[in-house]
């Protein structure tokens, strides 16, 4: 008989209890520095690497806790057909899609709520980009579309964070027709005088950025996001030149007049809701978009020793 695997362990692991099974997502690795930093500590930083700053992706839930006031509510959404093309390459666009949602527990790529933004109504669309790499069909076009009616009926600005690869190609043609979906979309909210803004996050590319993401009020993106159209290796063999370090980041496009400013992800919510109070200021203070009436000029004086025409 073994005594120290009959009587000696037993009575060990009575002592001391069980072995704790240890999660394996306590930790994460910054991409840019690949510091290991703690869940939590980055969970109360906003999911920013406190060492270099660097800006890691979210979900669209998050995004809402980050920006809106307590209390916002999620908006249901239309449902779009789930696979119109019948598509197959190594496996089924309808079993790709229904393993999304399961993972992601939302219908689309795209999740609209309203709320507000320090005491400001808004209606908000965010992409995940978990699901699918954000990219646009069917049902992105028509979150966006509701999205946009929905600020119209609410006569609140419309805010949309992107974060998306492009166009889904398992719909084909059906997604590139989102591309002007969305920009009349847009025109709703315009027409309507309602401030549309527009926040990119890495990555914003393909489609969304060929079309609404591009056609904000005010253009916003976080630190050091990618935004563009093509892939830089594409647009190099295309053009046959070297291209400028950096030419798809945040801070280069700001540099060359594409955004009017990037903002760190601490300072999105406050930013935001000082411009809505900007661009809102004239329905707050009609008095000061009437015109001044011009205060009446003095008759010029007649010169000494004139006498009465002839």
């Amino acid at each position: 008989m073994n005594w120290i695997s009959e009587w000696a362990l037993p009575k060990i692991k009575t002592l001391f209890g069980a072995p704790r099974e240890v999660p394996d997502n306590l930790w994460r690795k910054c991409p840019a520095c690949e510091q290991m930093i703690f869940h939590r500590d980055l969970e109360r930083n906003l999911h920013i690497c406190p060492q270099c700053g660097h800006h890691m992706r979210i979900g669209a839930r998050q995004r809402f806790d980050y920006t809106l006031d307590e209390g916002w509510q999620r908006i249901e959404l239309p449902k779009a057909p789930a696979d119109p093309l019948r598509f197959r390459d190594q496996r089924r666009y309808g079993d790709r899609l229904r393993e999304a949602q399961a993972k992601a527990g939302q219908e689309d790529a795209v999740v609209v709520a309203h709320g507000a933004i320090e005491g400001n109504r808004v209606v908000a669309a965010a992409f995940e980009f978990s699901f699918m790499g954000g990219s646009m069909g069917a049902g992105v076009g028509e979150a966006l579309v509701t999205a946009a009616r929905l600020a119209v009926l609410q006569d609140a600005p419309l805010i949309v964070f992107t974060a998306s690869g492009g166009a889904r190609m398992q719909e084909g043609a059906i997604s590139l027709m989102q591309m002007p979906r969305t920009v009349i979309a847009t025109r709703m909210v315009k027409e309507a005088g309602l401030p549309f803004i527009v926040v990119l996050s890495d990555p914003t590319t393909g489609g969304v950025t060929a079309s609404f993401a591009m056609l904000g009020d005010i253009q916003i993106a976080e630190p050091g996001a990618m935004i563009g159209f093509a892939g830089a290796r594409v647009i190099e063999q295309t053009v046959r030149e070297k291209l400028p370090e950096g030419f798809q980041r945040a801070e280069y496009l700001l540099e060359h007049g594409i955004l009017d400013m990037v903002v760190k992800r601490g300072e999105m919510r406050a930013t935001l809701a000082r411009l809505i109070g900007l661009l809102r200021l004239p329905e707050r203070m009609p008095a000061l978009a009437e015109p001044m009436s011009r205060p009446a000029l003095p008759a010029p004086a007649e010169p000494e020793g004139a006498g009465p025409a002839a």
